[in-house]
């Protein structure tokens, strides 16, 4: 037997084991997977009719690690994280209007139009960005986690960040503070393989890149990245150590982007089997699958929660494309200013 025919073997076998989650907990996933992608595709569609500009990065492939993390987090935790993060917005419950007014630059958007794709952020969904500096977030959660300490709640900071930002110097500085101050943090590397154009093995010396947690004794592992229910009980687990008191966790969460580094990358540098391997992991597909061949649901609940995000969609954009482009007197509210800088004239 060759090995392509066992593998498919293999995952038909997986896929018909018995359930291990409830019916709600799999059409939860399935929804919010497939309002990421549906939201993600509409959006590179608008990219090339020119109504979104800038930056944009999307998740494609990526939706079942916000999905299993949401699931196994609280909403009073917060997550901070780079570029590549609306469907990490989405996940925290942010509206998606105002995700795709933001994408058009509107005063409706979720920071009033001023943010555009690399920079969401919402207070009260506890989601702190989107941030565009590669590895400037993992401080930043660090000191979120510490905050959440300090004020002696049960929180935590979930602080997420790419392969490319694992070797930022500030990783490991916040690696051995989270340890030293046993800080309530779970760091997780979305480990798409990629980092702009440039493969994992080409630019780190520790490819498996969860042993860096190790060093610092971090309890810290692998996960399948393409799977809802992997990265569910990864984050079960790490969320169970981080509230007790234990101190800070480490994921890598494997997982992989079929679209380029944003929308201007062709991402010739992969081979187009190494990207058909990965589709056929699909996790959207994957999960209808698992849901289906077990009657979890029916073709016609899945396809109403399918019909219903279309329609969400489609009315996001209209909302996008009615609202309004900030007043140019709002360029500088919300921006920090100090007064008394020595360049600031009259």
């Amino acid at each position: 037997m060759d090995t392509a025919t066992e593998k498919k073997k293999t995952t038909r076998k997986s896929r018909s084991k018995k359930p291990k989650y409830s019916k709600e907990q799999y059409l939860q996933w399935y929804e919010l997977m497939f309002r990421i992608r549906k939201f993600e595709e509409r959006a590179l569609m608008m990219y090339g009719q020119q109504k979104i500009r800038g930056f944009c990065h999307v998740y494609i492939g990526q939706e079942a690690v916000a999905a299993g993390m949401e699931s196994a987090i609280r909403r009073e935790d917060a997550i901070v994280t780079a570029y590549r993060q609306h469907g990490t917005a989405l996940g925290r419950g942010c509206d998606v209007n105002a995700c795709m007014a933001e994408l058009f630059g509107k005063e409706t958007g979720i920071v009033k139009g001023k943010g555009g794709s690399m920079h969401f952020f919402s207070k009260e969904h506890r989601y702190f960005g989107g941030n565009g500096i590669v590895g400037a977030q993992i401080p930043i959660g660090t000191g979120i986690a510490f905050a959440e300490k300090y004020k002696g709640t049960d929180n935590l900071c979930v602080t997420m960040f790419g392969d490319g930002a694992a070797r930022q110097g500030a990783l490991h500085e916040s690696f051995n503070m989270a340890m030293a101050w046993k800080l309530p943090v779970l760091y997780i590397v979305e480990n798409n393989g990629y980092a702009m154009g440039t493969s994992v093995k080409r630019t780190s010396n520790v490819t498996e890149l969860y042993k860096m947690g190790l060093a610092y004794d971090m309890p810290s592992e692998a996960v399948d990245g393409m799977q809802p229910e992997a990265v569910h009980e990864a984050v079960s687990r790490a969320a169970e150590h981080i509230r007790a008191g234990n101190g800070p966790y480490f994921l890598e969460v494997q997982t992989y982007r079929y679209k380029g580094h944003s929308v201007s990358d062709p991402a010739k540098y992969r081979t187009k089997e190494e990207v058909q391997e990965y589709k056929d992991r699909d996790p959207i597909k994957i999960t209808e699958r698992t849901i289906l061949d077990n009657k979890i649901a029916t073709e016609d609940e899945l396809k109403e929660i399918e019909n219903k995000i279309k329609e969400e969609i489609k009315a996001a954009v209209k909302f996008a494309e009615e609202s309004d482009y900030p007043d140019p007197s709002e360029l500088y509210t919300d921006n920090y200013l100090q007064e008394d800088y020595p360049f600031i004239k009259d």
